[in-house]
């Protein structure tokens, strides 16, 4: 085993120590030429080599590229048809800002932030003691002022019965005056038709001084009589105290209800349904008539959506509507299109823009759609207006 061994050793080393023969010393340029790239055609390629197999599967992998690209594209065409989107939405609601209507310090405070209330529900009191002084005082004047339109009243009745029955007295007065006055005149022409003889001087001065007092009781008779005359201005006088005070009366009357509104507003109530927010006022603080303290944010909320105005072409009142909510993504809301404003938003900015002067841009103007919410909403979950809301109105 050992020899066969040695022999074979002895084989493999004669081999290598042979020198290379002629023959094949000759042909190796002409191999290592045929190895070169590029080496055997007139271009300067190989006619033996063949491409690569990667770029095959390069142009595989970009058609396949390309019929994803065209099956996506026409998916999303085909899901989105018939929809109008925008991103530039939020929720809005009616706030009302509530506000004193009195004077006062506050005593009581009844709500508290993010707090619901119903309409009607008590928010907060002002002190009530001066306003029930005021409607006490109020109160009294207005029964002083009844007392005295009820003894005016009783005057005009009397006075509608006495002043026509002083008028016939006073003539009738004159006429006994002047009854008196021609006895007298006919007594004094009788004393001083009569001889001397006949008569004393003391019977002439009598007659003559009977007809002067006869003719001063028919001139006062005459005065009192044009004093009785205006019976109608007379009466209507008193009418006009009868007028004034009840005017009067509907004064204290008004004075009193404004007493008594003032006392009703110490209490201040909530006018609708909805959240307390931006509450600034505390029990003991001093709140001036229409310092704004709060705010209720009603329940009811919708959406407004600032669509592109060539996005209006086809949407119409009542189309179906999906919601999208950016706080709450778990929620699925549906509603419709109520209404779409007469007017773009930049029309009733502050400072709208004119457009007749200067150089003129056109620019897409956003015109607001209302979006009611039918159904989806949480009663747990409120949700507060402005926040961002991802509209899809579908057209069809």
């Amino acid at each position: 085993m050992a020899d066969g061994m040695s022999v074979a050793e002895d084989q493999r080393s004669d081999r290598l120590d042979r020198p290379v023969a002629e023959s094949d010393t000759r042909a190796q340029p002409a191999r290592d030429e045929a190895r070169r790239p590029g080496a055997g055609t007139p271009d300067g390629k190989n006619a033996s080599a063949r491409p690569p197999k990667r770029s095959y599967r390069r142009w595989v992998v970009l058609g396949i590229l390309a019929l994803i690209v065209a099956g996506g594209a026409t998916y999303y065409w085909w899901s989105t048809r018939g929809l109008v989107t925008t991103d530039d939405a939020y929720t809005d609601g009616f706030v009302s800002s509530i506000a004193a209507q009195v004077s006062g310090q506050v005593t009581d405070l009844a709500v508290d932030d993010n707090q619901h209330v119903h309409k009607g529900d008590v928010l907060f009191r002002i002190d009530p003691r001066p306003f029930i002084d005021a409607r006490d005082k109020a109160q009294a004047n207005l029964e002083n002022t009844r007392g005295q339109l009820a003894a005016a009243q009783y005057a005009a009745e009397v006075a509608e019965k006495n002043f026509p029955a002083t008028l016939q007295a006073a003539k009738a007065q004159l006429a006994s005056a002047q009854a008196t006055l021609f006895k007298a005149q006919t007594d004094a022409r009788r004393q001083h038709s009569l001889p001397r003889a006949a008569t004393t001087q003391q019977d002439v001065d009598y007659a003559d001084a009977a007809l002067r007092q006869a003719q001063a009781q028919v001139a006062q008779a005459e005065a009192q009589v044009a004093e009785a005359e205006p019976v109608k201005q007379n009466i209507g006088e008193i009418q006009a105290r009868v007028t004034q005070l009840d005017g009067g009366v509907k004064q204290a009357e008004a004075e009193l209800a404004t007493a008594n509104l003032n006392l009703e507003w110490a209490t201040v109530r909530s006018p609708r349904d909805g959240w307390v927010t931006q509450r600034t006022v505390a029990r003991g603080n001093y709140v001036q008539p229409g310092q704004t303290v709060m705010s209720i944010v009603s329940d009811k909320v919708w959406v407004t959506a600032n669509f592109k105005e060539t996005q209006l072409t086809d949407i119409r009142a009542g189309q179906r509507v999906t919601f999208e909510v950016d706080a709450y993504p778990f929620l699925h809301l549906t509603g419709h299109v109520d209404s779409i404003q007469l007017g773009s938003g930049s029309r009733f900015s502050a400072f709208p823009a004119e457009n007749a002067t200067g150089n003129f841009v056109k620019i897409v103007q956003r015109v607001p759609v209302k979006l009611v919410i039918d159904s989806g909403l949480d009663p747990k979950l409120p949700l507060p207006l402005g926040i961002s809301v991802v509209p899809t109105v579908h057209l069809n």
